[in-house]
């Protein structure tokens, strides 16, 4: 495994800073002006926009902007030049005065426009835990789980960076005389990978495991909130809903494919053959230590590689049928927990159900209680740097109170 590669920038050499000059990941940020590209390096953010005004970096034509999405769709040809030209103005030799921000001074914005957002349920340990609650551990997993990554479609709308306040969903919940409406009492978190497809496919068209590894242009954090007592009562026949519609927090940093390289592992065993359009060629998961805290509280940690289903395998998937994918597409991973009860990615697993609490900082957690903060953390380690993602927090605001009819209903359209 390389070394860490010296930069000019003084906080990236620390061994244990998540933003070496191994990693370079991508974000949207402003300090005062119009939200623009820019580089995370050390505990300081290198101003794209500034880079190719100054001629430091050949101009891309689309750093100014408030997303990476005309970026990405560049292709990987021009994520590699642009890496490879960043690796060198930051590099010991580098030359010209770097346009840095404080990444203190910053305020970080959704990286990109997130065209579609589609979650799958890819951790076996997480399924079998899951189906235990609600069947029996003979039928925890249905029949096409070793088969096929399971997934739903979301809403790109509710996708929020880093940072952003969730407010607690109202829902229609199961009651003993009927079903009732008010805010959901059992609001978990899930811990997860998204990854950013930088590349379209056309209408009607299928893609294999390895073109689908070439169309990611990165991954961030995803916490794909839950209200698990809607969710009880909608996801039969359809699957989830509103009970997922409300709020996913991804992290503000989307780490570069490149930057996890050194990092390829192995998922977790197979438990059945896989037909020809899912066979992966070369192994798709990461040695990525993951975890999340609830109220400052290490809950639970686990590495990437228990996964069995692996981004390029579910965006294959997603395109199996000739689904169109777009620049901008954001796939989650699925809760990602491991076999051990402090490996889990999920409240309603570590609680089973809400049935036995946890303890977090001398109070009683069955799910989370409005003004709990959530954070997720992931790294991987290298010879002597780490690749890092940054913070993908969120903290639980009340239910919103009902304001009523919206103006055009109320008044009608003129």
């Amino acid at each position: 495994m390389i070394g860490p590669i010296p930069c000019r920038v003084a906080s990236a050499n620390r061994p244990d800073g998540p933003f070496p000059l191994n990693n370079l990941p991508y974000g949207v940020f402003s300090d005062g002006g119009a939200p623009r590209c820019g580089v995370a390096i050390g505990d300081m953010i290198l101003d794209l926009a500034a880079c190719a005004d100054r001629g430091l970096i050949a101009d891309a034509g689309c750093f100014g902007a408030g997303a990476l999405n005309g970026f990405m769709a560049r292709g990987r040809a021009e994520w590699d030049r642009v890496r490879a030209a960043l690796t060198a103005l930051l590099g010991q030799g580098g030359q010209g005065d770097l346009p840095l921000v404080p990444m203190a001074a910053a305020r970080m914005h959704l990286p990109f426009a997130v065209a579609e957002f589609t979650d799958f349920y890819a951790s076996r340990h997480h399924a079998f835990n899951v189906g235990c609650l609600f069947r029996d551990p003979q039928n925890a997993l249905p029949p096409q789980w070793d088969h096929l990554p399971i997934g739903y479609n979301g809403r790109a709308s509710s996708v929020v960076v880093s940072g952003t306040d969730i407010h607690r969903p109202m829902g229609q919940l199961r009651g003993p005389q009927g079903p009732r409406f008010e805010p959901t009492a059992r609001l978990d978190l899930e811990l997860e990978l998204g990854a950013v497809i930088g590349a379209d496919s056309p209408l009607g068209a299928r893609i294999g495991v390895d073109r689908a590894e070439d169309m990611i242009f990165g991954y961030v954090l995803l916490n794909d909130w839950s209200a698990r007592d809607i969710q009880a009562w909608e996801y039969q026949p359809l699957g989830p809903f509103q009970a997922k519609a409300f709020a996913t927090t991804i992290g503000a940093w989307i780490v570069p494919q490149a930057a996890l390289e050194p990092f390829r592992r192995r998922g977790a065993q197979r438990q059945a053959p896989l037909l020809p359009h899912l066979q992966d060629p070369r192994p798709g998961f990461y040695d990525l230590q993951m975890g999340w805290s609830l109220n400052g509280q290490v809950m639970a940690r686990v590495n990437h590689s228990v996964m069995s289903w692996s981004a390029a395998q579910q965006l294959a998937h997603h395109a199996s049928s000739g689904c169109p994918m777009r620049v901008g597409d954001l796939l989650g991973s699925g809760t990602i927990s491991g076999p051990g009860p402090d490996q889990v990615g999920a409240l309603l697993e570590m609680t089973r159900g809400g049935a036995e609490p946890v303890t977090v900082a001398g109070q009683t957690r069955r799910f989370l209680e409005d003004g709990d903060r959530v954070d997720l953390f992931a790294h991987a380690h290298g010879a002597g740097y780490r690749i890092g993602f940054g913070p993908c927090t969120g903290r639980i605001l009340p239910a919103l109170p009902d304001h009523g009819p919206c103006p055009e209903a109320a008044g009608g359209l003129s």
